[in-house]
C-alpha cells in the first residue's frame, strides 16, 4: 500500500544552452528557460506534493479497491477509462470527455481548466479536412 505522506521527488531542471567558447547563456538564439526550471530558483516544499496530489490519491484509492473486491477490480475500473480517454470527437471539434470525468470523479469539483478552458481549447480552428487527413495518416 502507498504511503498516505507523498514524498518531494528531486526537481528536474533544465541546463541553459552555453556558448562553447564564452560559456555565457544564449537567449536570443536558444529562447529563455522557464522560470520553475532554473537551478537557483528555490520552490516551495508543497509544491511536489500538490502537482502528484491527484495521482497519489488515485494510486490509495486503487489500493484501496484492491484489499476489499478483489485484483480485478482496478483492473477492470482501468480498462473502462483507458476505453472512456479513446473516445473522442473529430479532430477539429473539442472533446470534453465526460465518461472519463464521471469514472476519475473530476465531474464533481470546477477546475481552472473547465471555466477558462483547458490547453487542448484553441482560439483559432484548423481546417477540417487537413486536420482529419492528418489523423487518419493521409497527409
Amino acid at each position: 500500500m502507498p504511503p498516505i505522506r507523498p514524498r518531494a521527488e528531486d526537481h528536474v531542471t533544465c541546463l541553459d544552452v552555453m556558448d562553447k567558447i564564452h560559456e555565457v547563456p544564449q537567449p536570443l538564439t536558444h529562447g529563455l528557460p522557464p522560470v520553475m526550471a532554473r537551478p537557483q530558483h528555490t520552490s516551495h516544499p508543497l509544491a511536489a506534493s500538490e502537482q502528484q496530489w491527484s495521482a497519489h490519491q488515485d494510486k490509495i484509492q486503487m489500493t484501496v479497491l484492491r484489499n476489499t473486491q478483489g485484483l480485478h477490480a482496478p483492473f477492470r475500473l482501468l480498462m473502462e477509462r483507458r476505453a472512456a480517454a479513446q473516445v473522442s470527437r473529430l479532430p477539429f471539434l473539442p472533446s470534453h470527455h465526460v465518461a472519463l470525468d464521471v469514472l476519475t470523479g473530476d465531474d464533481e469539483f470546477i477546475d481552472f481548466a473547465d471555466v477558462l478552458g483547458g490547453s487542448d481549447v484553441g482560439e483559432v480552428m484548423g481546417q477540417p479536412h487537413a486536420l482529419v487527413e492528418k489523423r487518419l495518416g493521409l497527409l
